[in-house]
């Protein structure tokens, strides 16, 4: 399994002989359209690395960490920490996709390092897994982007379809009970992937990463200047204001979104850290793990740039709508959403592209509309589980290749598989 960035590189160049080959664009129209839509996630690609580094510092706080600790000591074995895990980051998904993505992978390392010192044996590339995988729900949540929009005024297809309530889409019996399934079956499967204890492989943290994440320097402070770096009541003043904003946006009726979330970071970080000097100190330290984002978003933003400008994602589907039937449009939906996933790895964008054709195509054969979009949303995020663009903050938090969790993301993958379409097709 080669780097995420070549995955990228080499999407690209597919995507981009498949634009020549099976639409009407030539060279340079398939260059420009790959270029105008290079920056198309620079808003997104913002939110992630924040989200990443400012997750990182409120982790690394002394007083949360020493909470997730206690919480996670509670774990006294090995299938414990697999199946605890994998469940904490269903949940932590279902609140909000980005909380689910960084939160698990911080507490990951934490379990493992908690069990080695107890000397119970965890295969930690399994446990990054589970945390990793456990977000599998996110798109059936509170962050659900197609269900929430097709529940906004003014939605692009509100014409066609009107408002879609959540009542229908996310918070049906038949999304829930899909969400229950895998939270029950997902979790028994992962603890079963251990390897054998010879081949286990265990946390093993840097002894330079402990000490930059330890704190001030152990030098009195003198100067004015030196004693306002390493006051605690500065940065408890920012986090106040940040707080009292928090509170007001809420109590507004505001919605838990990546921004949202940012700032509830921010605050936690000032609120926790030790001083200014502190918290420049963990977010150093959190921004070195920031650096492949900053060209692989901007590659996947290009990737769909160009099948959309070129008409490719919509021949796409409109050759799985072509072969389906009332009864099946559901299910070739669910498909065509997953593979175009992997060009198209923003739940958004994809509905721009996709939405249209399987809306057409659902009022043309008298399909329920509301099941449709629902797979859409679940195809989608299905192969999120094997789509390396979001497997690449987790691996920055674990310090880990992509190799050496995908094994099991296939599993997961497969796993979710069976209950997804038990559910499109049985009921």
């Amino acid at each position: 399994m080669p780097d995420p960035l070549v995955i990228a590189i080499f999407l690209t160049i597919v995507t981009f002989l498949a634009a020549l080959i099976f639409t009407d664009f030539g060279p340079g129209q398939a260059v420009d359209a790959w270029g105008e839509g290079y920056w198309g996630l620079l808003r997104f690609t913002a939110q992630m690395i924040l989200i990443l580094a400012l997750g990182h510092v409120v982790a690394h706080t002394r007083g949360v960490h020493r909470i997730l600790v206690a919480i996670f000591s509670r774990v006294h074995s090995a299938r414990a920490a697999y199946v605890s895990l994998t469940t904490f980051a269903g949940i932590a998904a279902l609140f909000s996709w980005g909380l689910g993505l960084v939160v698990p992978a911080v507490l990951a390392r934490i379990v493992a390092n908690n069990c080695r010192e107890r000397g119970i044996r965890v295969h930690y590339p399994l446990l990054i897994a589970c945390g990793y995988c456990g977000t599998v729900v996110s798109m059936q949540g509170l962050s659900a982007s197609i269900p929430l929009l097709m529940n906004t005024p003014g939605h692009f297809l509100e014409e066609s379809i009107g408002l879609i309530g959540l009542d229908q889409t996310i918070f049906s019996v038949w999304s829930m009970s899909i969400v229950a399934a895998i939270l029950i079956v997902l979790p028994q499967v992962m603890c079963r992937l251990a390897p054998d204890p010879a081949d286990i492989v265990e946390f093993s943290e840097p002894e330079s990463e402990g000490a930059r994440n330890s704190g001030v320097s152990a030098e009195e402070p003198k100067t004015p200047s030196e004693k306002l770096e390493n006051a605690r009541w500065v940065t408890l003043l920012l986090a106040f204001l940040g707080g009292l904003y928090v509170a007001r946006y809420f109590v507004a009726g505001g919605e838990l979104q990546l921004d949202s979330i940012n700032m509830i970071f921010v605050v936690l970080g000032l609120a926790f850290t030790d001083s200014p000097r502190h918290y420049i100190l963990l977010l150093s330290n959190a921004a070195k793990i920031a650096g492949p984002f900053l060209i692989q978003y901007p590659l996947y933003a290009a990737l769909m740039g160009l099948m959309a400008a070129s008409g490719l994602g919509a021949l796409f589907v409109d050759g799985f709508v072509s072969i389906a039937s009332a009864g099946t449009l559901s299910i070739w939906t669910f498909f065509s959403a997953a593979i175009l996933n992997l060009f198209i790895p923003s739940a958004g964008g994809q509905w721009a592209v996709q939405g249209p054709i399987v809306v057409d195509a659902a009022m043309q054969l008298g399909a329920d509309i509301p099941r449709i979009a629902m797979a859409v949303t679940i195809g989608e995020v299905w192969t999120n589980a094997i789509q390396p663009l979001y497997a690449v903050p987790v691996l920055a938090i674990a310090g880990l290749h992509i190799r050496h969790i995908m094994g099991y993301c296939v599993i997961a993958l497969l796993t979710v598989s069976v209950i997804d379409l038990t559910a499109l097709i049985f009921f």
